[in-house]
């Protein structure tokens, strides 16, 4: 089971779950995301990979707002790397989307779950830190009828979180993944062209910059 946002985190640990054996079950959600293109990128990149199978989960966080991504009136940061805990976080949306992922690994009857989080080179989000999945890992093992039963012992993989964004693009190169398959912009024009200026489109620059491979 791999959340799968189309980005290329996400996308670097799909296919490294695939390189590494694993019957992969790729998970993407729209939630009223600004950047909705990035579920085109999700689709592309799963197809591209091969999973068993791509699900979109709809699920609104817009109706609460409080993100620059799920709220029109709230503008995404531009020009610079933002300071602590950026307003492009949306509130508690990891524990959101873990939560319908560890309800699809049940019905599966998984154990797995891989998530593409980093806590280094990335935007301050509380939601990417190892003590929230290590957290989240122990109350998984407590919810679910499966943990109860002793059929399953729930593992959420982080493979990134301690890799630099130049490690990350390093390891996807080598796992041969087609950067142009992804998108990470969270303010893309009309047609889908990141901004090159928010948060996501200055590291994901910074990264392919500092591992000297070109982003296409």
């Amino acid at each position: 089971m791999c959340l799968l946002s189309g980005g290329l985190d996400s996308s670097t640990c799909l296919a490294l779950a695939r390189r590494d054996g694993y019957a992969c079950y790729a998970l993407s959600f729209d939630y009223g995301q600004r950047h909705r293109i990035e579920l085109e990128a999700a689709a592309r990149v799963a197809a591209g990979i091969g999973v068993e199978r791509h699900i979109v989960a709809k699920i609104g966080l817009d109706a609460f707002g409080g993100s620059a991504l799920t709220d029109q009136e709230i503008e995404v940061p531009k020009g610079e790397l933002s300071q602590g805990i950026p307003v492009t976080y949306v509130p508690a949306r990891n524990t959101i989307f873990l939560s319908f992922a560890l309800a699809w690994a049940e019905v599966l009857e998984s154990s797995d779950i891989f998530i593409g989080v980093n806590a280094l080179d990335y935007s301050g989000y509380p939601d990417c830190r190892p003590e929230f999945i290590q957290a989240y890992e122990r109350m998984a093992n407590l919810a679910t009828k499966a943990g109860v039963e002793g059929r399953t012992h729930l593992k959420i993989h982080t493979p990134l979180l301690e890799l630099s964004k130049a490690e990350i693009v390093k390891l996807a190169h080598k796992l041969g993944l087609d950067f142009s398959l992804t998108h990470s912009c969270y303010d893309p024009d009309a047609a889908g062209r990141p901004c090159g200026q928010c948060d996501s489109c200055l590291l994901r620059a910074k990264g392919f910059s500092e591992a000297g491979i070109e982003d296409r």
